[in-house]
């Protein structure tokens, strides 16, 4: 049995070819299981924005990272804690064998990085506190791939930190071993002109247990591709997000989580929102469950708070489900406007206006917000976000 439901119709651009992966023979058209995988580059060729993972994103804003870089630099990476941090040349298409490129900025980025950052967690460890890797983006543009790897039974709190402006493609994959819990949370806050380009993929291993929080505020243009693929059954992935969009940014999140192992459980909820003229934000959940994948209970929710006229939220949720024998599985999505009842309730009780303002967005971050489990980190985000929202939307230079 195959279904497939979405938020609306997916169709594969003219002449674009398909790699099964997952689905084989007979997929949907539009499905994640019929996408295009490979580590060469040119297999993907350049997107002309008709295909259907390209289609949000303004590819002229992209700096350049369609085509190899001539000169990339390498961003700077420090690493705090107790996580022991190792470099070394790009691994080979048969290394960490967690990420495939699925995109040709990923490839690009995959074939040209030249160094690889390897976090190790050891097996059967406990990090009494939180790794920190600290990522500076490059003066001008450049590539970055960082592996995380936590070994069986270990338990770990990574936080990597996103900075600086410059333009950077990066990988980053991360394995989680048998019977492991890594909570993996991701900040991007670069500079106003910074351009980011990031797939993220995890495997969870066996029994494991793997917890994602991705904080998008800063950057011209932030396009990140988290996935998640199941190592062996009774895995489980939570996958949380926050994005703040103001005037005139493009901030796009598209999840894919493949559930090819019996007796798996994964849950997403991304919440945004977006001030200012010409505010963009993209998220895109595509969940699989495979025709082996029995017993697979999976929820995706995505909410959008648009605050201001000028700004488009733009949400897809695809689910496609080849088992009969499913223990759950549903998506939700909605957009809407800033609460006035919720504001005039506040005002009424005394409260000034900008202030309610605050706290109403405080309250509908909060779910995110506590799933981040460092009190610093958490109280530098929760100012971050007062502070874009006490600023006065300035009109948008981006059409």
């Amino acid at each position: 049995m195959t279904v497939t439901t979405s938020s609306g119709a997916i169709q594969a651009a003219p002449g674009q070819t398909k790699t099964a992966r997952g689905g084989g023979p007979g997929a949907p058209v539009g499905s994640r299981a019929a996408r295009l995988t490979s580590f060469d580059p040119d297999a993907f060729g350049r997107p002309s924005g008709r295909e259907e993972e390209w289609r949000f994103t303004p590819l002229a804003r992209l700096g350049g990272l369609l085509d190899p870089l001539p000169a990339a630099e390498a961003p700077g990476i420090t690493v705090s804690g107790q996580a022991e941090l190792v470099t070394g040349s790009t691994r080979t298409a048969s290394g960490a064998g967690v990420l495939v490129p699925s995109d040709r900025i990923s490839a690009l980025a995959l074939a040209h990085a030249g160094i690889t950052h390897t976090v190790r967690i050891p097996a059967e460890s406990v990090l009494a506190e939180p790794a920190v890797i600290t990522v500076i983006g490059p003066r001008t543009a450049g590539y970055a791939h960082l592996v995380i790897d936590v070994g069986v039974h270990a338990e770990a709190v990574v936080i990597v930190d996103h900075r600086g402006g410059g333009t950077l493609a990066a990988n980053t994959e991360i394995r989680v071993g048998d019977g492991a819990k890594l909570t993996f949370i991701s900040v991007q806050d670069g500079d106003p002109d910074a351009v980011h380009v990031e797939a993220q993929a995890a495997l969870v291993g066996r029994d494991a247990s793997f917890s994602s929080v991705v904080v998008t505020l800063g950057g011209d243009l932030v396009r990140l591709t988290p996935s998640v693929h199941f190592a062996g059954p009774g895995g489980s992935a939570d996958l949380k997000g926050l994005f703040f969009t103001s005037a005139g940014q493009h901030h796009e999140h598209q999840l894919f989580v493949d559930h090819q192992q019996p007796h798996c459980r994964s849950r997403v909820t991304y919440k945004g929102a977006l001030q200012g003229e010409h505010a963009h934000s993209v998220w895109v959940g595509d969940v699989l469950i495979g025709a082996n994948a029995d017993g697979t209970d999976t929820y995706e929710l995505n909410r959008n708070l648009v605050l201001t006229d000028g700004a488009r939220a733009d949400s897809v949720p695809n689910l496609e489900i080849e088992t009969g024998e499913v223990a759950g599985a549903g998506h939700a999505s909605a957009t809407g406007r800033f609460d006035d009842e919720q504001l005039f309730y506040l005002m009424a009780r005394a409260i000034p206006e900008d202030l309610a303002r605050r706290l109403v967005v405080r309250g509908f971050f909060a779910e995110i917000l506590e799933a981040i489990d460092n009190e610093q980190l958490r109280d530098r985000l929760t100012t971050s976000v007062d502070a874009l929202l006490s600023q006065q939307p300035p009109t948008g230079e981006h059409v």
